[in-house]
């Protein structure tokens, strides 16, 4: 049961814990001490330096860890054409911790630019790696949910209806985009389709005026819109997870009432599902998987602490989740990043590695890969 393309039957969502000399950087840019061009040469060694160690552990991906991001997703938005960083009055609110108050504003017509840093970012990848280089980016969903909007300039957008046409023709093109600079495995990584089996996010949802009964059927359309730019031979996933900042999070709720949706009628190759704790539910919803060649990332090991799991625990928990989707649609991951903002999870390096060794054991032990 080998699995030749990706997602592999061993893989990682993407970030990576950033490293001493990078933070040393990032500190020394931020107080003017030293030049974006001297930022960028250790931003380039470092990354090379974690290349290398994803390729050791027996990866057959690699990703840049995020190094020149300081979140998942704003980094990603603030450099589309129509968006802007804006400064808030607080962060975003995760469980006895907030993020730095930051965010996103739709000021102007919506469009993906030829000029957008990350194709480079991508570029850099792929010339240093020898297996596959891995690009995520967030997901068009999580431009719209937590603003709303409140966050979209009625001026640029009267219409709702039409920004969400102009989100999914951006996204095309950004797959269209990454495509041409020689990706083939691009990742939208999507905290919102959690969020969507949360009371208390639908809540608030509501409480800006959204109509959340009406969110999955308008997220799965957009995302359809974006896809039909995805060429045969490109794979495109999903990341799916409830918070992932400190080792803290923000929602809780099985995927039972977006499963259907999710699985069978958004057109991703691959979900990485969060699997880690029982905030996320059971395995069930994982029946919703159409047979054929989708397939799951099963998260079970966790990167929010550094403990490493036992592998009979892990193997019994794919054990279980075969009983719902066939085992050879299925693979291993941990649930998210190690580090969804630069200030990371709290583990260690080494810890991260180990947990990273061991999802490449057991993937091998289980699929024989």
């Amino acid at each position: 049961m080998s699995m030749p393309h990706a997602p592999f039957r061993a893989d990682e969502v993407g970030s990576l814990l950033r490293t001493a000399p990078l933070k040393a950087a990032r500190a020394k840019r931020e107080k003017g001490a030293i030049t974006p061009a001297e930022l960028k040469a250790v931003e380039d060694e470092e990354i090379r330096k974690i290349i290398k160690k994803q390729e050791e552990v027996g990866l057959k991906l690699a990703t840049d860890g995020e190094f020149r991001r300081s979140w998942w997703h704003f980094d990603f938005f603030w450099h589309l054409t129509g968006c802007e960083r804006v400064v808030l009055d607080h962060g975003i609110q995760f469980h006895g911790i907030q993020t730095k108050a930051e965010g996103l504003k739709v000021t102007g017509k919506l469009d993906f630019p030829a000029s957008h840093p990350m194709l480079e970012h991508f570029k850099f990848l792929k010339a240093n790696t020898r297996v596959t280089p891995k690009m995520t980016i967030p997901s068009p969903s999580v431009m719209h949910f937590r603003g709303g909007r409140a966050a979209i300039s009625k001026q640029a957008y009267p219409d709702m209806g039409a920004y969400f046409e102009d989100l999914g023709t951006l996204y095309g093109r950004a797959i269209k985009a990454f495509y041409d600079a020689g990706c083939r495995y691009l990742q939208l990584d999507d905290t919102v389709w959690a969020y969507l089996c949360s009371k208390e996010q639908l809540d608030e949802a509501r409480q800006r005026g959204e109509d959340a009964d009406k969110l999955a059927g308008i997220y799965a359309k957009v995302i359809n819109t974006a896809l039909k730019a995805k060429p045969a031979d490109m794979v495109i996933t999903t990341h799916v997870c409830r918070g992932n900042f400190r080792s803290t999070w923000i929602s809780e709720g099985g995927y039972e009432p977006v499963a259907e949706l999710l699985l069978g009628g958004v057109n991703y190759d691959g979900y990485f599902l969060e699997y880690d704790t029982d905030r996320a539910g059971g395995l069930e919803p994982l029946r919703f998987l159409p047979k054929g060649g989708k397939r799951v990332v099963v998260g079970l090991v966790t990167s929010k602490t550094g403990a490493l799991e036992k592998k009979d625990d892990i193997k019994r928990r794919l054990e279980e989740a075969s009983r719902h989707a066939p085992i050879d649609q299925l693979c291993l991951s941990p649930q998210c990043g190690f580090a969804s903002t630069e200030e990371g999870n709290i583990l260690t390096e080494e810890q991260q590695w180990a947990k990273l060794a061991m999802i490449v054991e057991v993937a091998g032990e289980v699929w024989k890969t």
